[in-house]
């Protein structure tokens, strides 16, 4: 019948479309094929029929080409002296034959999926820029507004069309809406307003036209169905809105799924250049730095109020939402926005607007497997072929899979089954793919009653039934512990005042008290985590993300148990956490690259020196919990965590440097041939960093003349300069501002101590190590490290350094200087306790003096650039220590340098042995190989013992 039809109404035609008249009527494959695709959907019989010219066209170019000269034509638009009535009616034909051309090439299989809904995407686009140039060349006409260039009236217009959603991302569907919003700037330089307080009225009147342009069915029938419902507060915001007024209401009243809807949001039309402004004034409502767990909640939330609203609460094939219900479209896409709301703030390259893009992007980055990015695009792109099969029948905006077995046939026609159930067996097991890796991350959440076990905190006293669960789970004392969770519910402490802390903190009950209850004291566990939630200031970020990763719950109970320093970091700064879900942080540390990569992708959009100190603080919190849990965890050990925490502090202070530096320059110019550079001494020059530890640096600059001045605005000399430059960095480094101090910061090694200049010109500091230095200064020397500044001025230092430390010594003198300075730190700061590993004689200080004394004495052309303990006593040559001597030292360090490290991590005063919490026992036991805290303190005493025996015979007696 479609045949016929077509051959009837073709001959009719024969005068433009004459070879398609003759295929149809001599029955040829393609006249048999087109017959096909018009017995299927009846709205492309009816284009076909009204444009057998653009069909003809496909004789002589390839559907591409013919779609690229559709597209062209309505670029071309509005014509000179063209109205509103004529410029409806041409991007009308343009649009039903681009419509037709890009269904046939999506059903010949000529386009793939990403060409149909690019081709798509591209037409509504120039559609609508050819309406809003006519708009606002007609209110020109009419002296509404004035252009400054009529001839190309979207030109500094100020006035902004982003495309949202599938226009947004390039991804429209076959008889899609378009989603828009539209803003302006007021001041825009190409336009001006008879009154500027008629700006708002005079472009929402644009829009409203816009609109009608756009989707008035007339004759010719429509373009595109418009939709600016995603503009801020629809109901009471006009349909354009100021730039300003918008980036108030994003920063001030802005929801989640606003942030899920920007994410795909593109300039379309209008002012592309303000669009782009506009776009990156919002970055960071859109991409937040910290990992955002709580948006995870509000995305799943919206889910599920779709499927309670359309009613699709299982996966049925007869009348199945393919885009809406489970396992469809809108999961996929959700799957994959809400990994970008959640990281995409720390990794810009997590914020590709197409979905398909961003699942290879996830894959790369080891956010999902290699088979769910597998699964996931092949389902995507059936889905969205099913999609416009379904659309192209009638050419409604539905996703609506019919019921109707004929109708469904259609469907499964266009889409070249040769049997229905084919069809259904296909989309069902895609279905079930897509509902499968949406549940891994989007699971509904545990619920108390889905508990093996009644786990009810209602009531004014216990449940029975929930304390017989809490103890069989192994709690001591259920009916508290009953009780401390009761009060959760109550909302007694700040965390959990807000209805929503509570929700996310009932479902995450049950998954909280089987972690605890695998402590060794779940009872002792599940207070700490009382203790916890009452410190912490608002819950709703922490419970979300540990409620979406589940996993972390038993780090979290590890670190509660183990750690008191380490839960007062997170009840303080619960972003800290996020550093530990990033999917490499299992695998190993960090290496260099990838810190610097990570800093500058945290800082790339960071706004001046307080914005970047800001970035500085967070990223230098998050990254040194990440290293110390790590250590807690036993993936790294003690070196590798001192060598982790230096990268952390060397990075950024580096950063902290040129900012000051640049701050300095802004306001009083450069010094003509200066530069300068900051040397790191102590635990940072060694690389040998704990998590408690101050950094010990000064700044060292080089000029040809200290009388010069600098040539900015307001000159300095050059002592005075670097002096400021100095100020600036500890300030960057030391000052409290809203995320906290980065480091503290100690200069007192430089040139004269405290009494010295806070800057040192390059040539007094070489003068002073030369002539004036202490030996005690020449050990820290030892440690000293160029960490930043200028490339050449770094060199030089490093090399005056190292000839300073060859100049010839007198070997007596310096043991008996280092002895002499050994016994006064022994009595100006003792040991706190058997546990004061670095300060105890015997100790980690012993150590560090036994190395550098021999560096100085026996070493003098030895070039380590920053020397600890530990590098020394390895390149020592055999026969300066009597057998065994450097092994026992060596084993010493390494002991003594992890039981620093997890006394400084965990706690925020050291430990004594006693009052140690029951985790930490543990885990200093397993660090160390011991079954129990006895034999590590006997270990460490032995070490002590041999540690001292050793300093007596290779530097002197510090009791003496």
């Amino acid at each position: 019948r479609a045949l016929e039809t077509l051959t009837e109404a073709i001959a009719a035609k024969a005068d433009i479309a004459p070879r398609l008249d003759d295929a149809l009527s001599r029955r040829t494959p393609e006249a048999c094929w087109l017959s096909a695709v018009a017995a299927n959907a009846p709205y492309l019989q009816t284009l076909i029929i009204r444009h057998p010219e653009t069909v003809e066209q496909l004789y002589d170019k390839p559907f591409a080409n013919v779609i690229d000269t559709l597209l062209g034509d309505c670029c071309e638009l509005p014509q000179a002296g063209m109205s509103e009535a004529g410029l409806m009616a041409a991007v009308r034909q343009i649009k039903t034959q681009a419509h037709l051309i890009i269904a046939l090439a999506d059903l010949a299989g000529v386009f793939a999926l990403n060409d149909t809904t690019s081709a798509l995407s591209t037409l509504a686009e120039n559609t609508l820029r050819a309406a809003l140039r006519f708009l606002l060349r007609a209110a020109h006409d009419r002296g509404t507004i004035t252009l400054a260039t009529p001839y190309d009236p979207e030109a500094d217009s100020g006035l902004v069309v982003l495309g949202m959603g599938k226009l947004g991302g390039r991804e429209l569907n076959y008889s899609s809406d378009i989603d828009i919003v539209v803003f302006f700037e007021p001041d825009a330089p190409g336009v001006s307003h008879k009154d500027p307080l008629d700006a708002v009225q005079t472009f929402s009147k644009i829009v409203r036209r816009l609109v009608h342009v756009m989707q008035e069915r007339t004759g010719d029938g429509y373009v595109f169905r418009t939709d600016i419902r995603l503009r801020p507060d629809p109901s009471a915001m006009p349909m354009a809105i100021s730039v300003d007024m918008a980036l108030t209401y994003y920063e001030s009243r802005g929801q989640n799924w606003e942030r899920a809807a920007m994410i795909k949001a593109r300039a379309v039309a209008g002012d592309r250049a303000a669009g782009e402004r506009f776009l990156e004034q919002l970055r960071p409502f859109v991409w937040r730095k910290y990992m955002d767990y709580a948006a995870i909640a509000d995305v799943q939330s919206i889910k599920r109020q779709i499927h309670a609203h359309k009613g699709h609460g299982k996966i049925a094939i007869d009348g199945h939402n393919i885009k809406l219900g489970r396992g469809g479209i809108r999961e996929i896409e959700f799957f994959v926005q809400t990994q970008q709301l959640i990281a995409g703030g720390r990794a810009p390259h997590l914020r590709e607007l197409a979905t398909r893009t961003m699942l290879g992007v996830l894959r790369n980055e080891g956010w999902i497997t290699q088979t769910a990015r597998d699964e996931l695009d092949a389902a995507y792109v059936h889905l969205r072929r099913v999609e416009h099969a379904i659309q192209m029948i009638a050419d409604e905006q539905t996703h609506i899979l019919p019921a109707d077995p004929d109708q469904q046939a259609a469907v499964a026609g266009l889409l070249g089954y040769a049997e229905v159930d084919a069809f259904r067996d296909d989309l069902e097991r895609t279905l079930r793919t897509v509902e499968h890796h949406f549940g891994d991350l989007f699971s509904e959440g545990e619920t108390l009653s889905a508990f093996d076990g009644s786990l009810v905190f209602t009531g004014q006293s216990p449940d029975p039934d929930t304390v017989e669960t809490l103890a069989r789970l192994g709690y001591g004392r259920p009916k508290d512990m009953w009780g401390v969770v009761s009060g959760w519910h109550f909302g007694r402490y700040a965390a959990v005042q807000s209805q929503k802390a509570r929700e996310r903190l009932t479902e995450l009950t049950p998954a909280l008290l089987e972690a605890f209850a695998a402590a060794k004291a779940p009872d002792d566990a599940l207070l700490r985590f009382d203790a916890f939630v009452r410190g912490l200031p608002a819950g709703v970020q922490l419970f979300s993300m540990l409620h979406a990763n589940t996993q972390l719950l038993t780090l979290l109970a590890r670190i509660l148990i183990s750690a008191p320093r380490l839960s007062d970091i997170i009840a303080n700064r619960p972003s800290v956490f996020a550093g530990l879900l990033e999917p490499a942080f299992f695998d190993q540390t960090a290496p260099e690259v990838e810190i610097e990569a990570a800093l500058d992708a945290f800082l790339h959009d960071a706004d001046g020196h307080e914005a970047v100190l800001d970035r500085l603080r967070i990223f230098a919190a998050e990254q040194r919990f990440r290293v110390g849990t790590r250590l807690l965890m036993g993936s790294d050990n003690a070196l590798e965590t001192g060598k982790a925490l230096t990268l952390i502090a060397e990075k950024t202070i580096a950063v902290a440097a040129q900012s000051a530096a640049s701050e300095i320059e802004a306001k009083h110019g450069r010094i003509p041939g200066g530069a300068f550079c900051v040397i790191a001494f102590g635990r940072l020059g060694s690389r040998e960093m704990t998590a408690g530890s101050d950094v010990d640096i000064i700044v060292v600059y080089d000029d040809p003349d200290d009388l010069i001045e600098s040539d900015g605005a307001r000159p300095l000399a050059a002592p005075t300069y670097y002096a400021r430059l100095t100020q600036r960095l500890i300030a960057a480094l030391s000052a409290p501002t809203a995320e906290g101090v980065l480091y503290e910061v100690d200069l007192r090694l430089r040139p004269s101590g405290n009494k010295g200049p806070i800057a040192t010109s390059m040539r007094s500091f070489d003068r002073y190590q030369r002539n004036d230095a202490w030996t005690w200064e020449h050990q820290a020397l030892t440690r000293a490290r160029v960490i930043a500044g200028d490339e050449a001025l770094c060199a030089r230092a490093r090399t005056n350094m190292d000839d300073i430390l060859a100049l010839p010594r007198d070997a007596d003198n310096v043991r008996a200087d280092v002895t002499s300075m050994r016994k006064r730190l022994l009595k100006e700061k003792p040991a706190r306790g058997s546990f004061d590993f670095k300060n105890m004689d015997g100790g980690l200080v012993d150590i560090d003096f036994i190395a550098q004394s021999l560096f100085l004495t026996t070493l003098p052309n030895l070039k380590l650039d920053g020397a600890s303990a530990r590098d020394i006593l390895m390149v020592l040559e055999d026969g300066v220590l009597r057998p065994g001597v450097r092994s026992a030292l060596l084993a010493a360090h390494q002991d003594f340098s992890t039981a620093l490290h997890l006394s400084r991590l965990c706690t925020s005063g050291g430990y004594d042995p006693s009052e140690m919490p029951s985790g930490l026992v543990d885990i200093v036991c397993h660090a160390l190989g011991e079954p129990s805290l006895t034999l590590v303190q006997d270990r460490l005493d032995s070490h002590r013992r041999e540690v001292a025996k050793s300093f007596r015979e290779l530097v002197g007696d510090p009791t003496e």
